[in-house]
């Protein structure tokens, strides 16, 4: 059967020995359209189960506890990284699909990988590289996840990549809506990553992915904006008083504030966030029944058919995410102390780039055979995927030693 062709699994055992009855519009992993590479089937573990197995035990997934959220790693213990936020948004997505009846393994393994193709030091980082790759295709942090997912990861001995199933690799790609035809949510041209993948293993650019990946993006909003808001808070970049008129943040400090009276602030922050977490989670509840009942879905490719996601926040909320988003870009990640240190990791990462495109023999022998080999676009890709994959104290350390004349 050619690649770009789904797989059955008619040998798999029943949903239900996997965990909860599944809605019928659910990712059923007996009906997963499979692997681009064949392989023999686990007797105790579901294709999803596989996915995010193979996702937890990955390079990629350990590289996240030391790439930044929003503060750089050695600005304090207490603040989130991308393994700490990847973990915050599995939680979530688990428990928005469980509501739902959707599956949860799915949901889970798009959203411990979906931060895979993050530079380091967050979005300056990803802004430097894609900059300096603009001749060549530019950086997609998306794109990136893909890659490092088929391509990058070299665990296995017969293929490249984690060979996950179709319907993750799927919701890696589409999570954020269809990238292709009508339907597309994005206007930049289609990055390379996905294109060439794509002429071997057709991943359906055209429409929307799955429940499961459409509840892994929320949990991402969730996630971000609320432990943002209490990162912002204990970095006392911003204060209580500063939120009181903001949607959704302040309602739920005034609440906690009624309930609990005048409790120790680090008290008050914990149970705020706590309430702005769960009031999200129950408005995507309602919003996505709502739509359920509405659109009459009966499977999961009545959902990828839709005009529009099935999984979403209501009107008004979708109005108070958005504020907290404008909040949070303004007081917190322009403020002058991100600022500082994202200044400072745009340079970083635009030398280490520019010195190792024109002096390839710096990079460490695995990646310099696979450099030299290559045509100018060729080795730009190849110090981009090198970089991208830093962490970032190893992404500090290695521009320190290649710019410092007194390091070793």
């Amino acid at each position: 059967m050619p690649a770009s062709q789904a797989h059955s699994r008619p040998d798999a055992p029943a949903t239900a020995a996997y965990g909860p009855v599944l809605a019928p519009y659910a990712c059923d992993p007996a009906e997963s359209r499979g692997r681009l590479h064949d392989e023999p089937e686990s007797s105790y573990r579901s294709a999803f189960q596989r996915d995010r197995d193979r996702v937890i035990h990955c390079g990629a997934f350990r590289r996240l506890k030391h790439k930044t959220q929003v503060f750089v790693y050695h600005e304090g213990d207490y603040y989130r990284t991308r393994l700490t936020h990847s973990l915050e948004v599995a939680q979530i997505a688990r428990s928005v699909s469980r509501a739902l009846g959707l599956n949860e393994d799915l949901a889970e393994a798009l959203a411990l990988a979906h931060d895979f193709g993050h530079t380091p030091f967050g979005h300056a980082g990803e802004d430097a590289l894609d900059a300096v790759m603009a001749p060549y295709g530019g950086f997609d942090h998306n794109a990136q996840t893909l890659r490092l997912v088929t391509k990058l990861e070299r665990r296995y001995p017969t293929f490249d990549g984690l060979n996950l199933s179709w319907e993750a690799l799927e919701g890696l790609v589409k999570h954020n809506g269809p990238v292709t035809g009508g339907r597309a949510v994005r206007e930049k041209p289609l990055p390379a990553a996905i294109a060439e993948y794509v002429a071997d293993h057709d991943l359906a650019l055209n429409t929307y992915a799955s429940a499961e990946a459409q509840v892994a993006a929320l949990a991402d909003d969730i996630a971000y904006n609320s432990h943002d808001v209490d990162d912002g808070l204990r970095a006392e970049l911003f204060d209580i008083d500063d939120v009181a008129d903001l949607p959704l943040v302040g309602p739920a400090f005034q609440e906690m504030r009624q309930r609990y009276g005048d409790i120790e602030r680090p008290r008050l922050i914990h149970v705020a966030i706590s309430q702005m977490i769960g009031a999200m989670v129950e408005d995507i509840l309602a919003e996505t029944r709502r739509r359920l009942a509405k659109t009459g879905v009966g499977s999961v490719d009545d959902i990828r058919d839709l005009d529009g996601p099935v999984v979403a926040f209501s009107e008004e909320l979708a109005a108070a995410d958005r504020a907290v988003k404008a909040f949070l870009l303004e007081n917190m990640y322009r403020h002058h102390r991100v600022n500082r240190m994202t200044s400072k990791a745009r340079r970083v990462v635009r030398e280490m780039f520019e010195l190792m495109f024109a002096e390839p023999e710096l990079l460490p022998a695995e990646w310099r055979g696979r450099a030299e080999q290559r045509d100018d676009a060729g080795r730009a890709r190849m110090i981009a995927d090198y970089i991208a994959g830093m962490t970032d104290r190893y992404a500090l350390e290695v521009h320190r030693k290649l710019f410092d004349a007194d390091a070793l």
